[in-house]
């Protein structure tokens, strides 16, 4: 009794650090087990299967696009006349006759119909060796070219031009002879302006579409405009009057020509379709 009045401190420390020893050796049997536990939740909740997702209800959605396909159109433009007054045109010699226009294309650039689209080519042809090679000097060729789609009519006549080996003109540059220099079987030339190289001969000249013209017709007062290009109706060209309104030809391609109000600019395009 003696010795545990003296050491009892000791002794009860003894205990508490043995128990601390033991509580340490059970962590460290516990980690393993408490890891592999919190593993195989994570898998569970990681791996677990996906509830398919119901199937989704368009039949509402289906049912008013459907609707909406056969919904009705009102048309305030063209058939409704309580805020479009129904026009009536003047026919005859004394202007008596009047003639009911029920639809929005029978009179103005509308009702203009396009009765030719024609190309209009560049044609280059080789003619002839102006001059054989000599010793100082290289073979010269002729050559004529034709633009029928240039702005004004004087540069519209064939012209000839003679050229040597890469001898420029302001239409193309002669880039390679082939065959005998003074009886050339193909000459390749280099167009100025897109830079394309073409082949030609005696039988086989260059021809490419650098524009059209069109034949219009404007059947409520039988008018005709024959050989339209673009620009026709402008300045300095003969008027294109179309009920008592001035156009202008701003584009025509080979099946559509556009016609330009003077008064707003606003564009009317005609189509053309060709005769089988």
């Amino acid at each position: 009794m003696d010795f545990l009045k003296k050491h009892y401190e000791k002794v009860l420390l003894g205990v508490v650090l043995l128990g601390l020893a033991a509580g340490a050796a059970f962590l460290t049997l516990m980690i393993p087990s408490e890891r592999a536990k919190l593993q195989a939740q994570s898998e569970e909740i990681i791996n677990r299967p996906a509830k398919p997702l119901e199937a989704l209800d368009l039949s509402k959605s289906t049912f008013l696009i459907e609707r909406m396909g056969g919904a009705g159109c009102l048309d305030l433009s063209n058939s409704n006349k309580v805020f479009n007054t129904l026009p009536w045109l003047r026919k005859g010699e004394d202007n008596t006759t009047l003639r009911k226009l029920s639809s929005g294309n029978q009179i103005g650039p509308e009702a203009i119909e396009v009765i030719k689209i024609s190309p209009l080519y560049t044609t280059i042809v080789f003619e002839a060796v102006l001059a054989p090679p000599t010793a100082d000097t290289s073979a010269r060729y002729d050559f004529t070219v034709e633009k029928e789609a240039a702005a004004k009519s004087s540069q519209r006549t064939r012209k000839h031009y003679p050229a040597p080996l890469n001898g420029k003109t302001d239409t193309f540059v002669l880039r390679e002879v082939k065959g005998p220099p003074d009886n050339p079987t193909e000459l390749v030339i280099e167009m100025t302006d897109t830079g394309e190289r073409v082949s030609l001969s005696k039988e086989k000249p260059y021809k490419r579409v650098d524009g059209y013209e069109a034949d219009l017709k404007y059947p409520p007062d039988n008018k005709t405009w024959s050989k339209q290009r673009v620009g026709a109706g402008g300045p300095g060209m003969p008027a294109v009057v179309i009920a008592s309104e001035s156009f202008i030809v701003v584009a025509i391609s080979k099946n559509e020509v556009v016609l330009s109000a003077k008064s707003n600019n606003k564009k009317t395009p005609r189509p053309y379709t060709a005769a089988p």
